[in-house]
């Protein structure tokens, strides 16, 4: 059967996704062609042999609307033979167009395939994609309520709180312990960025997300106040400790990442050395009230389908989107907290939704070669009640 490997994965550092962050002045489209161009002079892959481009993006409006994929590939100066397709699955849409890719290479569709992802929240915020609805307004409450009574993500993350009896404190340890990591971690995969401030300064180069805070203290986090508390929602829903602050909650950012993947016996007649083999992949839809929680069906599903124990796993890449989703999952699958993020993870570093899963995918990569280990599993939750899981082999 075809091997699809992933030769390497590349990203930006992640800027804040706000006004004055460190890559609010890049344009979404030019900002994933630097990716894009950093993929193939990183790798040495011809742009000409890539049969086709795969870009996870939530917010597919504005300046990321009209297929943002096709129009990085051509502002990256890759060839117009080369096609592009921008997909969403919510946080998960890179991860899942890893999965596209290594598919496509497996079945013998492709031979070589780039999964990507991009999102600027400064430049594209959230919910403007909701078509003549106030991003913040009652509106779109009421199109989440019509859908089938789902609530916005954080009441999701206070919910899953409730439910696995998560504390204040603990969530604030883990969000401090994400920062620290973050801290001591060196990524592989940054491409040096330009940072343009717009006041007129030479333009400088970032290496580093821009989030990171070293020195966060579960004393420092306790003094935030709850980030979706209301009087109406508390009167709601009496049942929550209203407990997810903005501390420990993933970062609105902006970023792009890209991840090379081919055929394994093509990549190595070309000298190319696979960092992993994609082993497994599953995708699940679980309740669209706790919205959050199908990393936990998701995992089990992928090392079923993979015949591995979750003992045999070295490292785990679970997303941050809240504190509350990767402790309730740990809890669950029993995953040992030293295999879990062990450089941290978007609540340090950030979460530029469309870019997430490439993000992670370069990070589980990044700690599988540190460790020398064999097995990674990557799982990523995703609005409306979804989750992806990955299983990737380190190639030794």
């Amino acid at each position: 059967m075809r091997e699809a490997v992933i030769v390497d994965v590349v990203r930006t550092p992640i800027g804040k996704g706000k006004a004055g962050g460190m890559l609010s002045g890049w344009h979404p489209v030019d900002l994933l062609a630097h990716v894009l161009r950093a993929l193939a002079e990183r790798t040495g892959v011809d742009p000409a042999t890539i049969d086709d481009v795969i870009v996870g993006c939530v917010t597919q409006a504005g300046e990321q609307s009209m297929n943002v994929a096709r129009n990085a590939v051509l502002a990256a100066g890759w060839p117009v033979a080369v096609p592009a397709v921008s997909i969403d699955r919510q946080c998960g849409s890179s991860q899942q167009a890893l999965h596209f890719a290594a598919q496509g290479v497996m079945a013998g569709a492709y031979d070589v395939a780039v999964a990507a992802g991009v999102e600027s929240m400064s430049r594209v915020p959230m919910f403007s994609a909701v078509q003549g609805a106030d991003a913040t307004g009652p509106d779109v409450a009421r199109r989440f309520a019509d859908a089938g009574g789902l609530v916005p993500q954080g009441i999701s993350a206070e919910l899953i709180a409730a439910r696995w009896r998560l504390t204040r404190t603990e969530l604030d340890a883990y969000a401090a312990g994400s920062h620290a990591r973050a801290v001591a971690a060196s990524p592989t995969g940054i491409v040096p960025t330009s940072v343009d401030r717009g006041d007129g300064r030479t333009a400088e180069l970032a290496t580093r997300d821009e989030g990171i805070r070293p020195g966060s203290s579960v004393e420092s986090l306790a003094g935030l106040a709850p980030a979706f508390r209301t009087e109406e929602l508390a009167a709601r829903h009496p049942e929550l400790g209203w407990v997810v602050t903005a501390g420990n909650a993933s970062q609105i950012s902006d970023g792009a990442s890209a991840a090379l993947v081919m055929e394994r016996g093509l990549a190595e007649r070309l000298g190319m050395r696979p960092r992993a083999v994609v082993r497994a992949f599953s995708v699940v839809g679980d309740d669209p009230l706790l919205m959050l929680t199908g990393v936990i069906p998701a995992t089990r599903k992928v090392l079923e389908g993979a015949g591995i124990a979750l003992g045999d796993i070295d490292v785990f890449e679970v997303n941050e989107a809240f504190a509350s989703v990767v402790l309730a999952w740990q809890r669950e699958t029993g995953a040992d907290p030293e295999r879990v993020n062990v450089h941290g993870g978007a609540i340090a570093n950030g979460h530029p939704l469309g870019a997430s899963g490439t993000k992670l995918l370069g990070t589980l990569l990044d700690v599988l070669d540190e460790r020398g280990a064999r097995f990674g599993l990557q799982t990523m939750c995703e609005g409306g009640g979804m989750a992806n899981a990955t299983i990737v082999e380190r190639v030794a």
